[in-house]
């Protein structure tokens, strides 16, 4: 069974044809895909083996980059800069012109707050004013496995707000205890930001929900609410289509959300799900990075439309 439906407003969601696909495997843990919409192509990460891979419909599977100080989440800005979230640096970093040569340096965005490293920015997304939002949890430092281990310099882990215009760097929230994928709503008056505190706990302590916030003035978060409790597993990472409906990632499955807080439906994966994003050329194809492989399926949905 490819979807199992708890509410009839998804019903349809999957068409009757469709089945899921995996397009390639190899990984050692797949996260932060991103469609490239120039070339019909989907980069993302293999974190523990400290590189980017890249699927192509015509060409399978291939090493887009290697030594890439183990990025995470990443997104694109408004002039086609791509964004990554370096485990390795501590730091937001920027490939310009990212499907150019690849020798294009690199770029710190920013890597410090207060003076202090960040812990290990997770996962990010850009405003429509530029601004751009992200997550740093410890995740990147509490081991050799995913980034350097080192102590954390915050002590906190914050949600961040970064002004690329005055290079100012804000801490919009720390409601979250150990933040991870966050998400805007079409209109941006509304941020998803997941909880995954009990990723590394072996005590079953820790959250495992996705929190709302109401965006304020554009700048700053108010009203936090937990919209979601996800199980089996993590809300590790999550997209929306232009319904406002909530694709997250969970152990065995990417589950769907009504706006309402109401679980729709989940669409079955036979790995662990670590990401996702929309893609293709009208965005109804949902990317899946699940643990060693990437998956894709097409959905009677539209992701909203991102820089």
């Amino acid at each position: 069974m490819t979807i199992e439906i708890f509410d009839p407003r998804a019903e349809g969601l999957v068409p009757a044809t469709e089945t899921l696909q995996r397009l390639a495997t190899g990984a050692a843990w797949s996260e932060g895909p991103i469609w490239m919409q120039e070339d019909s192509s989907l980069l993302w990460s293999d974190i523990p083996n400290n590189r980017m891979l890249r699927w192509h419909a015509d060409e399978g599977m291939t090493v887009w980059r290697e030594a890439i100080e183990f990025t995470n989440g990443h997104t694109r800005e408004a002039d086609g800069s791509l964004l990554h979230c370096s485990h390795g640096h501590r730091a937001i970093v920027r490939t310009r012109q990212p499907l150019g040569p690849h020798k294009a340096v690199d770029e710190i965005v920013v890597d410090r707050f207060q003076g202090k490293r960040l812990n290990s920015p997770n996962d990010v997304v850009v405003k429509r004013d530029g601004s751009i939002w992200f997550t740093d949890p410890p995740y990147g430092i509490a081991s050799n496995h995913e980034g350097h281990q080192a102590e954390s310099e915050l002590g906190v882990n914050y949600v961040f707000r970064y002004d690329p215009v005055s290079g100012s760097l804000t801490a919009v929230s720390d409601f979250v205890e150990e933040p991870n994928g966050l998400a805007f709503t079409a209109d941006e008056s509304q941020l998803y930001v997941s909880d995954t505190s009990a990723a590394l706990r072996k005590d079953g302590s820790g959250n495992h929900h996705i929190v709302r916030f109401d965006v304020v003035d554009g700048k700053a978060l108010a009203n936090p609410q937990i919209f979601a409790v996800v199980n089996p597993g993590l809300s590790d990472g999550f997209r929306l289509d232009s319904r406002g409906w909530l694709y997250t990632s969970s152990a065995d499955s990417v589950q769907v959300y009504h706006p309402d807080g109401t679980r729709l439906a989940k669409i079955a994966v036979p790995e662990k799900v670590g990401n996702l994003t929309f893609g293709g050329a009208a965005r109804n194809e949902l990317f899946i990075c699940a643990s060693t492989s990437l998956y894709r399926i097409r959905l009677n949905a539209t992701g909203i439309q991102t820089p």
